[in-house]
């Protein structure tokens, strides 16, 4: 018997996007919530794309498969209405401390008495918001990666309240939805994946911020000592979007007064969102989209010649 067949998902961003679809797709009737129609209609265009994806030989989907993901969704844009029959809500709003604990606070009264409540923040943790939850023997976070369709794990984190029963439905859940659970047994900013993801990112962006090489360049050494990989750290920042991106690093640079961090935020501000370059969502981040050059045929290849002085120019600092 399951006990999450009507699901929640608070913010239509990448991952709510990502989320939603997936659940969706494994059976469960989904309702997707946003503060704007402008965000649910950028879910919805993503979700058209996932859609295609579903059904190349990543997936196998049928066009029934995806009809019937397409019907077990809604939208909504009022909180109230969008948790009334939720038997879990996933949390994915933006990575800033003030706005999650607002909404769990918004969202506390509207809540039948059986609902779950995990979030799927990146870097914060569960307890940081139990108790804007009123309920927290009944949260917990739940963390999906990018790309939820080929790196289907998710990460159960508990805090020190949450009840044993939460857990068991949660990843009973995680595993009906085609996840591989990955239990973390204490709390940890970042849990698994992003304890080492984040860390990555952050030396790669440093790396563009400090001018020691070009974004290409980075994703170009990195996908050549890791055959086999889909994309480097400046596309994979691109997939999880630059605000996003933008607000942990702001975030984490304040509260440690790291100096890097801060000066990352601002070079993803100042060059990227304030070019409206917000991510492959948007069609532009580090590359464009949908045909960014890290999958160009010759973007690990070894170079022309006739390429050798552009190279050695670019070993001699600018005056």
């Amino acid at each position: 018997m399951s006990y999450v067949n009507h699901l929640t998902v608070l913010g239509a961003g990448v991952l709510g996007g990502q989320i939603s679809w997936h659940s969706a797709f494994k059976g469960k009737s989904v309702v997707v919530y946003d503060i704007s129609e402008e965000a649910l209609a950028r879910c919805r265009a993503a979700q058209a794309h996932y859609a295609a994806i579903y059904q190349t030989d990543a997936v196998g989907a049928s066009e029934a498969d995806v009809a019937g993901a397409r019907q077990r969704l809604t939208f909504a844009t009022d909180l109230a209405s969008a948790v009334a029959s939720a038997d879990l809500v996933i949390e994915a709003v933006p990575e800033i401390p003030q706005v999650k604990t607002s909404v769990y606070q918004q969202m506390a009264p509207l809540l039948p008495a059986h609902t779950l409540i995990a979030t799927n923040s990146s870097t914060f943790l569960p307890s940081d918001f139990a108790a804007a939850t009123g309920r927290p023997d009944k949260f917990c976070a739940l963390h999906y990666a990018n790309y939820i369709w080929a790196a289907n794990l998710v990460e159960i984190m508990p805090h020190a309240a949450t009840a044993r029963t939460t857990l068991d439905d949660v990843t009973r859940f995680a595993i009906e939805t085609g996840m591989v659970p990955i239990p973390v047994g204490k709390e940890h900013n970042g849990y698994v994946l992003n304890a080492w993801f984040a860390p990555l990112v952050t030396a790669a962006q440093a790396l563009v911020t400090n001018g020691i090489t070009t974004p290409e360049v980075v994703d170009r050494t990195f996908l050549i000592a890791n055959p086999g990989a889909r994309m480097g750290p400046m596309g994979m920042m691109d997939v999880v979007g630059m605000k996003t991106c933008y607000d942990v690093s702001m975030h984490w640079g304040q509260v440690l007064g790291d100096r890097q961090q801060l000066a990352n935020a601002e070079y993803i501000k100042t060059h990227l969102m304030d070019k409206g370059r917000m991510g492959m969502l948007s069609g532009k981040g580090y590359y464009d989209y949908p045909n960014p050059a890290y999958e160009d045929a010759g973007f690990l290849s070894v170079p022309p010649l006739s390429q050798l002085s552009k190279i050695v120019d670019r070993c001699i600092p600018a005056a």
